[in-house]
Order: structure tokens, then sequence, then C-alpha cells
């Protein structure tokens, strides 16, 4: 990766920030390749638990740097062609890919959280804001629409009229009402200490149970109640016979923090 996109694994956290400060974070092509290159590398750590994906400086992310990405016209149509193991290309991926991982993702946004950086916020799993952080889905004020993930994202998180509204008029709102409208999960003044804290909080709960919530409600939100239930029994059964479970049940009865092994490779 570049400098532009920092990853830092610290024990069972990896801290991944976007490092533009001085253009407010504004997304290049490069930047997004080194997003996407980071979440699929925390996919083979698996003394990773948690993962807080900040912005450097006064912002979380401007968006994209359109003269930076059309600067290079072969790059940014190489990056436009979806892989087919995926059915995500470089745009999308690098959103995407957060939610591929088996661990939570925390976003801490501050400042600017516009166009494909709130794309990028969605892809985590928990987005903490500041109050008067900007959010927008700002493709519109451009003639554009969403396309990094951006309506799949937005789906999981609000309903339909109020999705069609922001991406429809471009609107800027703040944290406050980001959180009201369910782009964001909670207010803080300081995003990034809420975040380590939450990070904290997950890191004393088994890493099989947080992989098996996270795969659980990725693939079953939208599914079937059959289905779901199918998903919920094998989850089950495996967390049953994981060494993981047995850890978190005999530190709950002795009112201990459990001392947890890697989680499971699934």
């Amino acid at each position: 990766m570049s400098d532009q996109v920092t990853c830092h694994i610290d024990g069972q956290l990896a801290r991944v920030a976007l490092n533009r400060p001085d253009k407010l974070n504004a997304l290049t092509l490069g930047m997004l390749s080194d997003l996407t290159e980071a979440a699929h590398e925390l996919r083979s750590h698996r003394e990773v638990r948690a993962v807080i994906l900040s912005g450097n400086g006064e912002s979380f992310c401007a968006g994209l740097d359109f003269a930076s990405a059309l600067s290079n016209r072969t790059d940014l149509a190489k990056a436009f062609v979806p892989r087919p193991w995926r059915g995500t290309n470089t745009f999308q991926e690098a959103c995407f890919g957060w939610r591929r991982l088996s661990v939570p993702v925390i976003a801490a946004v501050h400042g600017n959280c516009l166009g494909g950086g709130l794309q990028i916020a969605l892809g985590a799993d928990f987005r903490i804001t500041t109050p008067a952080a900007r959010w927008s889905v700002l493709e519109g004020k451009w003639g554009l629409i969403p396309d990094m993930a951006g309506i799949r994202l937005l789906a999981d998180q609000v309903g339909m009229d109020q999705a069609k509204l922001l991406t429809m008029t471009a609107r800027v709102v703040d944290g406050s009402e980001a959180v009201a409208l369910g782009l964001a999960t909670q207010v803080a003044d300081d995003p990034a200490q809420a975040a380590e804290e939450l990070a904290e909080e997950l890191l004393a709960r088994s890493p099989d149970a947080l992989a098996a919530a996270k795969r659980l409600f990725e693939r079953s939100w939208t599914a079937g109640a059959r289905a779901t239930f199918g998903r919920e029994r094998r989850e089950q059964l495996h967390l049953l016979r994981a060494p993981n479970t047995a850890r978190a049940r005999r530190a709950a009865f002795q009112g201990e923090r459990a001392e947890y092994r890697e989680r499971a490779r699934r």
C-alpha cells in the first residue's frame, strides 16, 4: 500500500486510516486499491478481532478526487471492470470489502463524509460520528449516482424513500441527523475515542461468535425466513463445538474476562 492509506495491527485491533489530510482525504484510484488491499489482507490475520477505520486530518473523506481520477483514463477504465469472482469493481470493493471481513469494522467519522467517503463509511458495521460532521450522497450534485456499492449499502441502513431523497437531492446532513436517518450508529464528540471503547467492548467477546453474527446478518438480512433459520442452526452448531465458546462460558460463570484464541478458519 502507499502512504495514503495506512494499516497497523496492534495485537487484536487493526487501525486503517485514510492519510491524505491536505486534500481532506479525497480519494484517488490508488487509495481505492489500497483500501481494497487492506480489507483483503486483514482477512488472513485471524488474530485481529476488530478494525477501526478513520481519516487523518480535518476530514474522514471528502469523496472522489475527480481531477486525479480523470487524469489517467486507462486506469479509470480498468477500475470500472468488475472481478467475476467477486462481482465488484475497484470502486465497489473499496467499500464492500469491509463487509467481507469476519470481524466488526468501526468507522470513526469527523469533518466531511461525502460521496465515496459516505459509501466507505457505510461499508463498516458501525459508524460513530461527530454531531457536526457533514454527510451527503454527493454524487447527485455532479449529475451522478452512488456506484461504490452505495445503493446496496444505503438499502441496508435506511428506508427506500430516504435513500432516494438523499441520492436525488445530494442533501448534506449533520452527524445527529445521520444517526436519526440510520446512516450512522451513534454520535460522539470524540468518535476516535468512542471507536476505541467500542472495539474494547467487542474484544471481550468470542471472536467466533462475532464472526458468526456478522456472517449471519450479512447473508440473511434480506433472505427469507426459511433460509435464515437454516443459517442460524448451522452457525449455532458450529459455535456449540468451538473451543472459544467454552472459554466464554467458563469466563461468564467465573465473572472473569475470557482469554480467547484465534477465531476459527471459516
